[in-house]
């Protein structure tokens, strides 16, 4: 894939990855918009699936989709994963300041547990950031 191309929707996405990815994309899209809020939404930014209310929860980035920096897998991302308290530091801390996150390979490695309890985290915090009227 080109970095010229403009992701326009999740079937468009799914086009553009592997089966692989594919597959890891859908579980751990289930385990999110299972645990959101129904007043939280989903869209496709930076060409990947982006899930927010007032501000950023998380992104999903499939390593087929490029400036992800990942080479395999599909990165969970935490938008202001420098902002949670990430008890059990489940999470990686690279090189961007705010968004912390978790790359998968395999479906076996989601620790459902643990991904729950960072998505809590993040939508209270994400609460936080009410947006002015």
């Amino acid at each position: 894939m080109t970095h010229r191309v403009k992701v326009k929707s999740l079937l468009h996405l799914y086009e553009l990855i592997s089966e692989h990815e594919r597959i890891l994309l859908d579980v751990l899209r289930q385990i999110i918009i299972d645990r959101l809020p129904d007043y939280c939404k989903e869209k496709i930014a930076y060409n990947v699936p982006y899930f927010y209310e007032n501000k950023g929860i998380c992104l999903l980035w499939p390593s087929g989709i490029p400036r992800g920096g990942i080479d395999s897998g599909v990165l969970l991302g935490f938008w202001n994963g420098n902002l949670l308290k990430d008890e059990d530091n489940y999470l990686i801390r690279g090189s961007n300041k705010k968004i912390f996150y978790q790359i998968y390979n395999k479906p076996e490695e989601i620790n459902i547990d643990a991904v729950n309890k960072l998505l809590d985290e993040a939508i209270d915090l994400d609460k936080s950031f009410i947006k002015k009227k």
